[in-house]
């Protein structure tokens, strides 16, 4: 039985003493049947802009980072802006340039416009991200999996509805959807499906509960458990820790797993200098030209780089 706290209050404008009973149960922890739905992975820094670019174009740029740094600055400075860019890094598909503050609309096209000055770059291919985006995990349900005409239900279908889809028109998927069965003996579906999001799931709590037509089913959009997946370090190129959790004492070669970046490896490895002392001689590789080697992947043993999309890993 649950004690009972007794509570003497005395008011001035009232005539009696008012004795107030309060159980403590009233102060006692909500039972949680469930753990909330982690739905949202945060992004990245918002101190990040990040600059998709062509390989060509990230090379010009990584090539001369200090000059492209002191002349967005400069240019910063001249529309009065408080933002100042401090490092540019590359990164998958372009570069990153870190900032002292999160950059504003206005920052971030002065960047733009700045860097498709770049000899040689298009419109195309520079393009200045808006701010790094989270992403929010959702799953649809009510689908069967083997659709009337005896097919089987994919994620091009599910992207196909979509398109036609006003509730979906704000939304910007991270990949195909993803199809599977609810269980080996049922015929329902889950879908699974990403979308680009801010950090506060704005755009996922305009699907949350909602449903749809999909055919003649009515289909229900749920939130479902975080899952970004496991992260690939981009230093030591092993599974399991980030860049910046990385305990390795250098940068590690992608290619032959050596001390070096994959930017001097043709410089640098033993493979493409000359050793006539073999049998028979190895020839130096003529300059100018990428190294043509073969390593086998750090992760999995295979013929191919560490970062390399056919990795099993």
């Amino acid at each position: 039985m649950a004690s009972i706290l007794k509570i003497k209050e005395v008011f001035p404008a009232l005539p009696n003493k008012k004795i107030f009973e309060i159980h403590d149960t009233a102060f006692s922890k909500p039972d949680n049947k469930g753990r909330r739905i982690q739905h949202i992975t945060k992004g990245p820094s918002r101190k990040q802009t990040i600059v998709p670019t062509s390989d060509n174009i990230k090379d010009i740029i990584m090539g001369e980072a200090n000059a492209y740094i002191f002349q967005i600055n400069m240019l910063l400075k001249s529309i009065k802006s408080t933002t100042r860019a401090e490092f540019i890094r590359p990164c998958p598909g372009g570069v990153s340039i870190n900032t002292n503050s999160i950059p504003n609309t206005s920052d971030l096209n002065t960047i733009e416009r700045y860097l498709k000055l770049i000899n040689g770059a298009s419109n195309n291919e520079v393009l200045v991200s808006q701010l790094p985006q989270s992403k929010s995990y959702l799953k649809i349900t009510g689908i069967p999996y083997i659709q009337p005409n005896g097919n089987k239900l994919t994620g091009d279908d599910i992207t196909t509805t979509m398109k036609h889809l006003e509730l979906f028109e704000p939304v910007n998927l991270v990949a195909k959807p993803r199809v599977i069965k609810a269980s080996p003996k049922s015929n329902m579906a889950i879908i699974w499906f990403d979308i680009w999001d801010s950090q506060n799931s704005s755009k996922a709590k305009l699907l949350i509960n909602h449903s749809f037509n999909f055919g003649r089913y009515i289909a229900t959009i749920k939130a479902t458990n975080m899952n970004p997946g496991v992260p690939q370090c981009h230093n030591c190129w092993k599974w399991g820790h980030s860049t910046f959790s990385c305990h390795a004492h250098g940068s590690r070669c992608q290619k032959c797993n050596s001390p070096y970046k994959l930017e001097h490896h043709r410089d640098l490895a033993w493979c493409c200098k000359a050793n006539f002392k073999l049998n028979p001689p190895r020839l130096e590789t003529t300059k100018g030209k990428p190294c043509s080697h073969n390593f086998k992947c750090i992760n999995c043993k295979g013929e191919h780089m560490a970062d390399d999309n056919k990795c099993p890993f």
